[in-house]
């Protein structure tokens, strides 16, 4: 079997997975979807905390958190997040899929997409952007070539121009902070 580009494979035997909707529905080939698994591997709960095992395994199946998708022929990739996801006027943005198109942009050293709420869409999203040096794009050229590369309603609303994303300890874009500074 030949991996494929972005995917992160198939199920391993005794493994089952399924995608679901948030009214807990089973999702369809190439649809979005919560990731759920159960199998002898999955962990029996946190430790002292059933609590928050009740709300992660549930039905035996354990959440993970993890937005993905399944092609026709059964392989896996992951989207983004559950937490992560923007809810702008029904429709659902996937902030890693925004970000990988920012970051194939000839003038961007960096992107990321979070977050802010709007009174007409509920929440819309903001890119926060770091230009390679000598760069020079404002804030009307990227959303026109966005508008180019995505559906209208995953282009960010506004972008903000920064020297620099910060990052956790983890060396990850640490998108708790950029809420903090820019969601609102």
């Amino acid at each position: 079997m030949k991996s494929k580009i972005g995917s992160v494979g198939r199920p391993m035997f005794h493994i089952d997975v399924k995608l679901v909707d948030e009214a807990g529905e089973e999702v369809g080939p190439n649809e979005v979807g919560h990731l759920l698994i159960r199998g002898p591997h999955v962990f029996g709960g946190y430790w002292n905390r059933p609590e928050a095992t009740a709300e992660t395994i549930v039905d035996g199946w354990l959440h993970t958190g993890d937005l993905a998708r399944r092609d026709e022929d059964g392989d896996y990739y992951i989207v983004g997040r559950l937490k992560d996801m923007i809810k702008s006027g029904g429709e659902n943005i996937y902030p890693a899929e925004v970000e990988d198109v920012m970051h194939s942009h000839p003038d961007i050293a960096e992107a990321a997409l979070i977050p802010v709420p709007d009174p007409k869409w509920g929440e819309v999203g903001r890119a926060i952007i770091v230009l390679k040096p000598g760069a020079s794009v404002t804030h009307a050229d990227l959303i026109d070539w966005l508008r180019e590369q995505m559906a209208h309603y995953k282009v960010p609303k506004s972008v903000v121009f920064v020297d620099t994303l910060p990052k956790t300890a983890a060396n990850k874009v640490d998108k708790q902070q950029l809420i903090e500074q820019y969601g609102s």
